[in-house]
């Protein structure tokens, strides 16, 4: 059996109900303007998202991740959560918490999901609306985010980590850990935009951590510094196991991309992970059913393999490749090619190595 389509075993998936927002923030790989009236004709309505949130529970699927842009722009977004949640799936929600009002504790309250994760950029209004760039921002985060610690929900903290809040990270980690009924790690990845944008793209490079700082920030951060060493502790330092064959060296998936979730654009295009916008790998209504998608079409695409001399010499036998930011979707991303390496992953990776192998 293709190693592509082993072990796949459907839990749940994400469905980006927008790529709207009513922030602009600095770092954002996917936002458009709240009013981009283009981007809102193409969002799926609540019929045609009920009916993916059915066939996913059919095919195994126990969890969905409302997320965006932000979710709670959409008009119908009580509908959009009722639906999948009536399909018998767990249903969790990625807000920025501006727009949290009353009627949505109340809402919350009575069909509880089983987490709201908040977006933190910073704890004071310089640093928040820095990262934002949306006046008001701050209060309207303070606002909603206590009325959503005072309901009961459970709620989880995504902190960011930029340029434009590394002088807070201390502080925004003791805040999450202060105020989240679950454990919060920082994301030091920042990924390009979708859409290529390289104004924007030019923002977001600069805004990126040095491979250093990545490393000791993760240092700082105990439980995710433990995650990290226990995943890559047989391959550090005695290096990473080779391909047991060339066949499996040429493979380019080595992840999780399509192994047990999957990704619904607010388009309703499935994809296997948030990240890959490739269109080679995007699987659009009009060509079946999500069962098509998720038993045939994501296994052949993830099989693929490739030939690149560069790929092989520098990717493939990596001993450090456990610890980089490299897979086929941010190398798009970054490249516009899947197989070339990134020369800032590599360093990323090389620092987290140092710092592993030193304690």
């Amino acid at each position: 059996m293709d190693p592509a389509a082993s072990g796949r075993k459907l839990q749940g998936f994400v469905f980006e109900a927008t790529l709207r927002c009513n922030l602009d923030c600095r770092h954002c790989d996917v936002n458009v303007p709240a009013d981009d009236k283009a981007t809102k004709k193409r969002e799926i309505g609540v019929d045609a998202i009920g009916r993916i949130g059915a066939e996913a529970a059919a095919l195994g699927a126990s969890w969905c991740v409302i997320c965006g842009g932000e979710p709670l722009l959409r008009k119908d977004f009580f509908d959009i959560y009722q639906a999948l949640l009536s399909k018998g799936l767990l249903v969790s929600v990625v807000a920025n918490a501006t727009l949290i009002t009353d009627e949505h504790i109340r809402f919350f309250r009575k069909f509880p999901p089983r987490d709201i994760a908040v977006a933190v950029f910073g704890t004071t209004r310089e640093t928040h609306e820095r990262v934002t760039r949306t006046a008001g921002s701050f209060a309207a985060f303070k606002r909603g985010l206590d009325k959503l610690l005072g309901s009961g929900v459970t709620v989880r903290f995504k902190p960011v980590a930029l340029r434009s809040n590394k002088h807070e990270l201390a502080v925004l980690a003791d805040f999450c850990r202060a105020h989240a009924k679950a454990a919060c790690r920082f994301d030091p990845h920042l990924r390009l935009r979708a859409d290529g944008d390289r104004a924007r793209n030019a923002v977001i490079r600069a805004e990126r951590l040095s491979p250093r700082e990545v490393a000791r920030l993760e240092r700082t951060d105990a439980a995710g510094a433990s995650a990290l060493a226990a995943v890559c502790a047989e391959f550090l330092p005695a290096g990473m196991p080779p391909p047991a064959s060339a066949r499996e060296a040429r493979r380019l998936f080595r992840c999780g991309a399509g192994r047990r979730s999957f990704v619904a654009g607010p388009d309703g295009v499935l994809r296997p992970c948030r990240d890959l916008r490739h269109p080679d790998f995007l699987y659009r209504s009009g060509q079946g059913s999500l069962g098509d998608a998720w038993s045939r079409f994501f296994p052949e695409v993830l099989a693929r393999a490739t030939d690149s001399p560069v790929f092989l010499e520098k990717c493939a036998e990596c001993p450090v490749a456990s610890l980089c930011f490299w897979c086929p979707a941010h190398a798009h991303l970054e490249t516009g090619e899947l197989d070339r390496p990134v020369e800032d992953f590599c360093e990323v990776a090389e620092a987290r190595a140092e710092a592993l192998r030193s304690g």
